[in-house]
């Protein structure tokens, strides 16, 4: 029997990175799309566990198969799949081996690739550019994405599309003031402190996230301003911690940090809450998922005008874009957003029209029938 539609993925929900959040909303959307246009959907995930989808509000379970990091399984029924599907879509390109296989054996297949960021923003192998030129259609998370892949691999523009990130229709809801107080507390923050957040990966390779330079930018405005407190939160590496740590001791800013690790999703509300700012100024984000639930949750953003951060910010519709190298540019920021904050909070009816979940399944739904219905370019 034939499938139409085939979505391959690494992990949906036995992590929890912006790839993750990407799959668990792109899979909502195709499930739908299958119900509406009575289209079949096979999801198959690589490396989640057995039971990692139990009760989750995306799909039903019917659709879903978890492999549990069984690769060889994984692979064979994927290849098995998928020479039987109009349309094999894969989440990151470390699976493009296995589509472009698919596609080999069933040329007829359309084969649909999400591009990120980083990792579609180097050079590949001869082998690896090959199979990148044999997908359909690419479907990039951000014109800076989808202008890297052009640079470096000469594809033509037809074949890539931008589809941005969206907020997840399931964010839980923003939380009272009782939560607020408790992690004032919790944190030894007061109520006249100036809060700035990042939520970030803390590793040596995510240090381009930026939050080393906004520690710096801190450092120029604290005697203006000995309020300002940062938030840093985020699953860190023992090491990195150290790293954070001793140049927050060096520029005299170890009263100003507090890193709390890993938070999970049900209390980030009450920690943007908590927040009068998020900052990020990262200069190799592919889109920024957190930029856009910051401003979902009521924060004024900064972020990097060097990436795909661009995108969330709607080129400065959104938020404030500096250059995330220039500490004296993110310092002059902060002050300008701590001097008047409702002035810069995101306008929420421009925010849900580029970023909210019914227009992205709109466009993914158009992409899907192109793909199903006619050859792409």
């Amino acid at each position: 029997m034939r499938n139409d539609v085939l979505f391959l993925t690494l992990n949906i929900f036995s992590a929890t990175g912006g790839i993750e959040k990407v799959c668990r909303v792109a899979g909502k959307a195709l499930y739908e799309y299958g119900i509406e246009k009575n289209k079949s959907l096979q999801i198959y995930s690589m490396h989640d566990g057995k039971n990692a989808a139990d009760e989750n509000k995306y799909f039903p379970a019917e659709i879903y198969r978890p492999y549990e990091s069984n690769k060889l399984n994984f692979v064979k029924d994927a290849m098995h799949k998928g020479c039987k599907s109009k349309v094999v879509i894969i989440s990151h390109i470390n699976l493009l081996s296995i589509g472009w296989s698919i596609k080999k054996l069933c040329p007829s297949t359309k084969l649909l690739l999400f591009a990120h960021g980083i990792e579609v923003w180097s050079p590949l192998s001869e082998v690896k550019k090959k199979m990148l030129a044999s997908c359909d259609g690419i479907i990039a998370v951000s014109n800076f994405t989808k202008q890297k892949m052009q640079e470096i691999f000469g594809l033509n523009e037809k074949k890539i599309t931008v589809l941005n990130n969206c907020l997840d229709p399931y964010l839980p809801l923003a939380e009272g003031n009782e939560k607020k107080e408790l992690l004032l507390k919790t944190y030894g923050f007061c109520n006249q402190n100036k809060i700035i957040f990042t939520l970030a990966r803390l590793s040596v390779k995510d240090r381009y996230k930026g939050y080393d330079k906004v520690l710096e930018a801190i450092s120029l405005i604290k005697e203006k301003m000995p309020e300002i407190r940062y938030l840093l939160a985020g699953k860190y590496d023992p090491e990195e911690k150290k790293h954070i740590e001793k140049l927050a001791h060096r520029l005299h800013l170890g009263g100003h940090i507090v890193m709390p690790g890993f938070i999970n999703d049900e209390h980030l509300p009450s920690h943007y809450a908590l927040a009068d700012l998020y900052l990020m100024p990262s200069t190799k984000e592919g889109f920024g998922i957190v930029f856009i639930e910051a401003m979902h949750y009521g924060l004024p953003v900064i972020g990097g005008n060097k990436d795909g951060t661009s995108d969330a910010l709607c080129n400065g519709e959104l938020g404030i874009m500096v250059d995330p190298e220039n500490t004296n540019e993110l310092a002059t920021a902060m002050e300008k957003v701590f001097q008047n904050k409702k002035g810069f909070m995101a306008d929420k009816k421009l925010l849900m029209e580029k970023f909210g979940y019914d227009n992205y399944k709109l466009k993914l739904n158009v992409l899907l029938d192109i793909a199903t219905n006619a050859r792409m370019n």
